[in-house]
């Protein structure tokens, strides 16, 4: 429950952060998680194909 609530915090935290910044900013933040997000995907189901984890 504790680990609930400290995310929802943190959630809430760069909710708000996010709010105050630039749009430009914003969009090229998220854009920059999506391709890192699809990279560790990509990596991920590669490595569980080869049978080995990376």
């Amino acid at each position: 429950m504790l680990f609930l609530v400290a995310a929802l915090l943190l959630l809430g935290l760069m909710l708000g952060t996010v709010a105050h910044a630039p749009l430009s900013f914003s969009l090229v933040a998220a854009a920059v998680i999506g391709v890192w997000l699809a990279v560790f995907a990509v990596r991920e189901r590669h490595g569980r194909r080869r049978g080995t984890s990376s």
